[in-house]
């Protein structure tokens, strides 16, 4: 065997810091895009949240309107049409508060691919120094 058949200890190290440096800087580039990812997630949430609260806050308007119309009235149309209209409100207002809650929830922001490649990159070296 020639020399160039087995490459020197110097070459093999120089190589490896090379992969490992590309290695490094891929797993970089993939936890900054699914950071960004689940930010853009969360701010998503964040803006159902939002409108969940102000759907809650018209919500308790409109059955505070109906409350009254439906006392003074002793249960005339207009009254409970008003409630019917706010009950509704609060339905779609908890829904979204709930779903918005759920795509803010740590669990569903956390870097799920990038802890994945990392286990198997950290496999693949173990395999390769054995």
């Amino acid at each position: 065997m020639n020399t160039q058949d087995n490459p020197s200890l110097a070459a093999l190290v120089t190589d490896l810091a090379q992969h490992a440096t590309t290695l490094v800087q891929t797993e970089t580039r993939l936890l900054r895009a699914e950071l960004s990812e689940k930010l853009s997630k969360a701010g998503s949430g964040a803006a159902e949240v939002l409108g969940g609260a102000i759907c809650l806050l018209a919500a308790l308007l409109v059955l505070l309107q109906a409350l009254i119309i439906a006392l003074t009235r002793a249960g005339l149309g207009a009254g409970w049409s008003s409630l019917l209209v706010g009950v509704v409100v609060a339905i779609l207002g908890a829904v979204l508060l709930r779903t918005g809650m759920a795509s803010m929830a740590p669990s569903e922001l956390a870097p799920d691919r990038t802890q994945e490649q990392l286990r198997r990159d950290a496999s693949v070296i173990k395999e390769q120094v054995k």
